[in-house]
């Protein structure tokens, strides 16, 4: 089996590998690098210079060999100066990578135009500005009710979210449940009707999915007599296949239900057709795995980058080793296919399995997942 390239550690940089190797998982982003040329006004921004330098690093990944990542290191160090400090014996501190993967993205989120098809240009197709916003950005409905007042209106309001957060509390044990934990929280704010602070309840659901959502392990709390971040080790299970349906508004449920429809009509055909082939021993007639096939459209028509199903598809893990977010060891996991996966291990890289990937839940002072990386679960489309 041929290995991607890996990249080489330039002291503590391992947080900046993972990152870059996680996001090189996407393809329409890969894509979308590949057309990015520089605009000769904003030649000098840090947003153009951290895109080109993506665009370049991806380019050398492409080969195969190990890589040195050295000019997007520089690039990151201009344009977030944090992330260039130095420890006491002269090599870079270790950062925290979650923040440079949001780093990665603003910077990206300025510079890679959004995907506009123009033949649907007059079908009330949702434009966006960034390619980023539109693949990686979902949205909120936010509703605000006042407990202690009945005849006080609610207000709803629109949040836009790059990634989501689970948040780890005793009684978290999945993934599932320290998303919806925050999901409905209760706050207290100043009351007009009532002319006093009051108790609230804040409701938020996806009215937006996109087509590959990122949720973030909340395993990091500020410890202020030591001054570290200090890691939550609880063993949080997370599926390699996530529905979330159940986190979205009406509206949005509503609109899935066709797509799921024929994801349940496809699998029923499946388990009929391999029934019978197990029946009648006929191997041909069984899912063909690792061959390039057809599939349906993952966004609504209207909405490229959408996600139109709810279903999603575990795509890249990346992990942290270690007490503290600015110590210990990360790594970037990424699916190849079927039950192969890669494990990104700054330069070495090696072919693990799912069941390695489930062992990354936590529990202890192996590698525990802290960004997690959903891409849309396809359809096969289905011969008439």
């Amino acid at each position: 089996m041929d290995l991607p390239a890996g990249l080489t550690n330039l002291g503590n940089t391992c947080y900046m590998n993972a990152t870059v190797q996680c996001l090189h998982a996407v393809p329409e982003l890969r894509a979308a690098l590949d057309k990015y040329r520089v605009d000769n006004d904003d030649a000098g921004s840090m947003s153009s210079a951290m895109t080109s330098a993506m665009k370049f690093l991806f380019k050398q990944m492409e080969r195969g060999s190990t890589v040195t990542p050295i000019i997007l290191l520089q690039t990151l160090h201009r344009a977030s100066p944090q992330f260039s400090q130095v420890g006491e014996n002269g090599t870079y501190r270790q950062q925290d990578a979650n923040e440079c993967w949001s780093e990665l993205l603003k910077m990206l989120q300025q510079k890679i135009p959004a995907f506009n098809d123009k033949a649907n240009e007059g079908n009330n197709v949702k434009k966006y500005n960034s390619f980023i916003e539109q693949y990686f950005g979902g949205s909120f409905e936010v509703k605000m009710s006042c407990t202690e007042a009945e005849d006080e209106e609610p207000t709803t309001a629109r949040e836009n979210f790059l990634q989501l957060s689970c948040f780890i509390s005793t009684e978290v044990k999945y993934m599932h449940s320290g998303l919806k934990s925050k999901m409905k929280e209760q706050l207290v704010k100043r009351s007009e009707t009532l002319g006093r602070d009051a108790n609230y309840i804040r409701t938020s659901l996806i009215s937006r999915l996109p087509a590959y959502l990122t949720i973030q392990f909340v395993r990091f709390q500020y410890k202020g007599k030591e001054g570290i971040n200090a890691k939550v080790l609880k063993d949080i299970k997370f599926p390699l296949e996530f529905d979330a349906f159940e986190l979205c508004t009406p509206e949005l449920q509503n609109k899935l239900c066709p797509m799921r429809a024929k994801f349940k009509e496809a699998e029923d055909k499946n388990l009929e057709s391999n029934i019978k082939a197990i029946a009648t021993e006929d191997k041909s007639s069984t899912t063909e795995m690792g061959k390039d096939v057809e599939t349906e459209d993952y966004s609504f028509e209207n909405d490229p980058g959408s996600n139109n199903s709810g279903f999603y598809t575990l795509q890249a893990v990346l992990t942290h080793k270690g007490r503290s977010s600015s110590s210990g060891h990360y790594v970037g996991w990424v699916k190849h296919t079927g039950d192969i996966w890669f494990k990104f291990d700054d330069d070495v890289v090696t072919s693990v399995t799912t069941e390695d990937i489930l062992r990354l839940s936590g529990g202890g002072d192996w590698h525990c997942a802290y960004v997690l990386l959903y891409g849309p679960k396809l359809l096969k489309k289905q011969c008439n």
